[in-house]
């Protein structure tokens, strides 16, 4: 089978053209990353944990460095990574001044026996693993400042443009895993928890089924358990693509609120949906690579 790493860069309102070459620059960036990874030695685990590093490290990006703020003005960010093989899985959630939470997220799969860590203790998990902390506040930014004024002077979705980030992956044996990393919503009450670090609804991976990362209105994902409902519907005989079209279509008919997901089948088929007008994905598949933003838009490009 051929390897292949398939990333999103968020779901949204994404209207300004100059920034959508911007993500669509971002997400192509991290496919390429992670197809690197697991073409040289790496395994599809370390591939996707690699492809979500790379994005939270940039500011376009609604994870990480780009995280927007809470309403106390405060970044809290969380991410998951799961396992196909086994159906392993780690996440962490309200998480401050960490870096790459979607690695601090598999430390959770891979040093404890738990699924998903919190706040202060997943920070103190973090310490333990000599994950040091940046300086408090390291991660707001100017234009995440900017981005709250402007969301409490209109009280609008100022973070529309901004989405959770995500990738899955399959490798030349069928393994597959999904990673998911979010800054959540602008202007969320303290402590809010999102559908990122949801096993089911931001994430999942099944090396019988496939492999799933959503992004979009949070709390809609998480009540509609999206990652899952595709996995199901693939399990009930459905492709990649048309499960992961029908059940985003599904879900924004039933709660009237968008979303966006990216798919691997177990036979390495690819699924690209959005109920918004703009999600930005890419992926490589041997010396190609695939991208688009826009509906109905697919480019193709050699590496």
């Amino acid at each position: 089978m051929e390897p292949v790493i398939l990333v999103h860069g968020g779901a949204g309102a994404i209207s300004d053209d100059a920034k959508a070459q911007e993500l669509l620059a971002g997400v192509k960036g991290a496919a390429k990353t992670g197809y690197k990874v697991l073409t040289s030695g790496g395994g599809v685990v370390d591939a996707v944990e690699a492809a979500v590093r790379s994005m939270e490290d940039e500011e376009i990006f609604n994870a990480g460095l780009g995280s927007v703020l809470n309403l106390e003005g405060e970044v809290e960010m969380d991410a998951s990574i799961m396992v196909g093989s086994d159906l392993s899985a780690g996440a962490v959630t309200v998480v401050k001044d960490i870096k790459n939470p979607i690695s601090l997220a598999r430390l959770v799969m891979d040093k404890t026996d738990h699924v998903l860590l919190a706040a202060e203790g997943a920070k103190k998990f973090a310490q333990l693993h000599k994950v040091v902390p940046l300086q408090p506040g390291a991660l707001v930014t100017d234009a995440s400042k900017k981005a709250l004024a402007k969301w409490r002077e209109k009280q609008v979705e100022a973070s529309a443009e901004l989405g959770t980030v995500g990738a899955v992956g399959i490798d030349s044996d069928g393994g597959l895993a999904a990673a998911t990393s979010t800054g959540g919503r602008q202007g969320k009450l303290a402590g809010r928890s999102s559908d990122t670090c949801m096993i089911g609804s931001g994430t999942y991976a099944d090396d019988n089924i496939g492999a799933v990362s959503t992004t979009g209105h949070g709390e809609t994902i998480a009540k509609f358990c999206l990652a899952h409902s595709i996995i199901k519907a693939m399990e009930r005989g459905q492709s990649a693509e048309e499960a992961t079209q029908n059940c985003v279509e599904l879900m924004t008919k039933r709660l009237n609120n968008t979303a966006g997901a990216i798919t691997l089948s177990n036979r390495g088929e690819v699924g690209v949906a959005f109920s918004t007008n703009r999600m930005s994905w890419a992926y490589q598949k041997g010396d190609h690579l695939y991208f688009g933003i826009d509906k109905n838009e697919r480019h193709i490009e050699k590496v």
